[in-house]
């Protein structure tokens, strides 16, 4: 139990919630480029679980685990940011497939295979898979590369500015929304979309995953990177 002492911080506090900073960094790990090392991500989510337990004050409405889960995973992405994480042609992979994967799939009406997608690309089966798991990690923003990247002559920023009077959570929440992403996500093939539902409700890591579907963890890395393409084409216009 989180202790509200006048030393907040103490070791014990810190011991207690060092399991909880290492899921959130192998959880998040998962979603990364290979050369993202998970011990970075600790080494930051420490000092996220440092600061929520100096900050957090009961009666703050929050349970402590919950405060400090958002401050943790806020130091490791600043860690990212940081970092410079994705490079470029990262995310140029990343848009090759998901522009390929809607052409194709609204050519077929129906969710294309792995080697339909490859072929779409001109290129072999497996490059297409190496081609994903380069692509690891690439549906997270990281807007100082969408600036002046030659795609269009507009900065991302001038692009995408925000908008005082949106309401992103009442979008969030919007019927329609929620709709479009249960069709999205039911016309997944049935092994993505078991796999989704592993690591996004069932909170499986990809090792966990791999060995209930009876793959390898870096088939299942290629699988992810896929569904999230899939899911990116179909959610394009929200």
């Amino acid at each position: 139990m989180y202790t509200a002492t006048g030393t907040i911080e103490n070791s014990s506090n810190i011991q207690h919630f060092a399991p909880l900073v290492r899921k959130i960094a192998h959880h998040m790990q998962s979603k990364l480029p290979a050369s993202v090392e998970v011990d970075d991500l600790i080494q930051a989510g420490m000092i996220g679980l440092m600061d929520a337990l100096s900050r957090f004050e009961d009666g703050q409405g929050a349970q402590f685990e919950t405060y400090a889960s958002q401050r943790i995973r806020g130091a490791m992405l600043d860690e990212l940011r940081q970092n410079d994480w994705l490079p470029r042609g990262v995310r140029k992979t990343q848009r090759q497939i998901e522009s390929a994967l809607g052409r194709l799939e609204q050519r077929l009406g129906r969710a294309a295979s792995e080697s339909e997608i490859a072929l779409e690309l001109g290129v072999s089966l497996v490059q297409y898979q190496l081609m994903l798991a380069e692509a690891k990690g690439g549906q997270l923003l990281y807007y100082q590369d969408y600036d002046g990247d030659g795609e269009s002559s507009e900065p991302f920023l001038d692009r995408h500015c925000a908008d005082h009077a949106a309401d992103p959570l009442g979008k969030v929440r919007d019927e329609r929304f929620r709709k479009a992403l249960v069709t999205a996500i039911d016309a997944l093939p049935e092994r993505e979309k078991m796999l989704m539902g592993l690591y996004y409700e069932q909170e499986l890591n990809f090792r966990e995953i791999a060995a209930v579907l009876g793959v390898t963890e870096s088939r299942v890395c290629q699988l992810h990177s896929q569904a999230v393409v899939r899911l990116r084409s179909h959610l394009k216009d929200w």
